[in-house]
């Protein structure tokens, strides 16, 4: 049996391990299925060492790759299905793959990407029965393999690159899983899930978003092999989210901030009709949280929120609980083993608490985490081996309370003095005619930048921004934070996972905006969303 799941395939007999659209898998029938790709990818000459790109979407067969690599030493490197042919190309060509996998939607324009690498991706396979063109279909091979334990197993590793805010996207090789490692260092860190991250064991987890991002990932594949059933959402609808968790009797998820705010514009009659009473855990981080939004979704939902701290690069590095937040609305709670959180001004050297800051975290076992083949990215982010950031700044309180005042990127520098973007978000959120915000800095000849706020509103019938929303946001800012001019957009450029795409929106206004404080840029909200 697979090393990492053997016990589970022991003890739970048929109980069921996967589900998703098209059926459900029973422990036994996963560890089979898990053999079967084993021997594939043994019979391709992939192993120890080698990695492997997947274009795949939410779905079983995703899970037993995943599976079976980390049973043979190979590193998974998923690949976000939107991306274009040039960047899945950069991806396989950065990461060096010899084998990629990939539904039949996908195969197309990843066909091409893998044959402008200037390597060769000697295998290339396709989920299903059939053959299209590059690929060649995996069920016949996987009926043809072995059912039986392979003689060899070794520990594998994931890759995710982050998504490039800045520059081309960057490979994390992080000390999750390590290739070669022995299996009992596995199973150390899922006893560090179970003690830290409160990931249940032998329950019903919901994964409702991209597979291919680090904390969705992460905490399903960690709740798999804890024994939780893992139920596969193919896409995020916050209508069937709802029914499945009381169909299915979910007890843990995760989500990000958008899908929390697409819940709450339910229609009324919708939510009342959601019970909710299985849920005990609900994860939530990649963005930051509207303190309304937070609020509101306790109340309907109960305290059951985990809110994090972290990113791709170093996992999560802090948690709050419910009960925490309500007594600090904001925070994003105090460090997590092994870590400690630290606030530093622009020489390194640490702030008293409520004075902000770049935030740090100190790893205190040592070595942290680098990039793929870019130690000069590596550096940029450490102040020592063992100290490095995710980008943000924000303030620790006198209890070590940590609270996100934004990304230094996105810090806006007007005539001086500093405007953090994600205040202003919060209180533009507020406004019942938004649906989103987001805010920029823009060149300003007189004061270097000025604030602009960039709105998707509820209604698509063309409004007075400044008039209505100028008088809201002096009511709860400084004059200097207030938005100077507004920008419609039919939808912000959010990634899959909520991350707002700020560098798509300055490259989107490339004009300055006018000086004039009474001004009101606008597109037409039947225009395209910002790319």
């Amino acid at each position: 049996m697979p090393t990492l799941i053997n016990d589970l395939i022991a003890a739970n007999g048929h109980r069921t391990a996967l589900v998703d659209k098209r059926g459900r898998s029973s422990w036994p029938e996963l560890g089979s299925r898990v053999h079967r790709w084993m021997g594939v990818l043994a019979a391709e000459g992939l192993g120890r060492g080698d990695q492997v790109a997947c274009v795949l979407g939410n779905r079983r067969e995703t899970f037993e790759i995943l599976l079976a690599c980390l049973h043979r030493g190979i590193t998974v490197v998923p690949v976000n299905w939107h991306l274009t042919e040039p960047e899945i190309a950069y991806l396989i060509t950065d990461s060096e793959c010899r084998g990629l996998i990939v539904e039949e939607p996908y195969a197309q324009v990843s066909g091409r990407a893998a044959a402008r690498a200037p390597g060769e991706v000697p295998t290339q396979l396709v989920l299903g029965d059939r053959d299209v063109p590059g690929f060649r279909a995996v069920e016949p091979l996987l009926a043809a393999a072995d059912p039986a334990e392979p003689a060899e197993q070794c520990c594998g590793s994931t890759m995710l690159y982050t998504s490039g805010t800045t520059g081309a996207p960057k490979g994390v090789v992080n000390g999750m899983f390590v290739v070669g490692a022995p299996f009992t260092r596995v199973a150390k860190l899922l006893e560090y899930a179970r003690v830290v991250l409160d990931v249940p064991a032998n329950e019903r987890f919901l994964l409702d978003g991209p597979w291919y991002h680090s904390s969705q990932l992460f905490l399903a594949l960690l709740a798999l092999l804890r024994g939780c059933t893992l139920h596969i959402q193919e896409r995020f609808d916050p209508e069937a989210t709802l029914a499945v968790i009381d169909a299915e009797h979910i007890s843990a998820a995760h989500l990000v901030p958008t899908q929390l705010v697409r819940l709450l514009r339910l229609p009324e009659h919708v939510r009342r009709g959601f019970s909710g009473a299985s849920l005990r855990r609900v994860w939530h981080g990649g963005g930051p949280c509207p303190p309304d939004v937070k609020r509101a979704m306790i109340d309907w939902w109960g305290p059951v929120f985990l809110e994090y701290y972290g990113a791709t690069e170093g996992g999560v590095v802090s948690l709050i609980n419910s009960h925490d937040w309500l007594r600090r609305p904001g925070s994003v709670g105090r460090a997590v083993p092994p870590y400690e959180l630290m606030v530093v001004d622009e020489e390194g050297v640490p702030v008293p608490a409520g004075v902000s800051g770049r935030v740090f975290v100190r790893r205190l076992t040592g070595r942290t985490f680098e990039y793929h083949k870019a130690p000069e990215k590596t550096r940029a982010v450490h102040l020592a081996a063992d100290k490095f950031t995710y980008g943000e700044l924000g303030h620790l309180d006198e209890a070590g309370f940590l609270y996100l005042d934004g990304r230094a990127q996105d810090l806006i520098v007007t005539g001086g003095v500093n405007v953090y973007p994600t205040e202003v978000e919060a209180v533009l959120l507020a406004h019942p005619a938004v649906r989103d915000a987001a805010v920029i800095g823009v060149p300003d000849h007189e004061f270097g930048e000025h604030v602009v706020a960039v709105i998707e509103p509820v209604l698509p019938e063309p409004v007075d921004l400044f008039a209505l929303l100028d008088p809201h946001c002096r009511r709860s800012l400084a004059g200097f934070k207030t938005p100077r001019a507004y920008h419609v957009v039919a939808a912000l450029p959010r990634d899959t996972s909520g991350k707002l795409r700020k560098d798509a929106l300055r490259r989107a206004i490339a004009p300055p905006a006018p000086d004039d404080p009474d001004a009101v840029l606008e597109r037409t909200s039947s225009a395209e969303p910002v790319p």
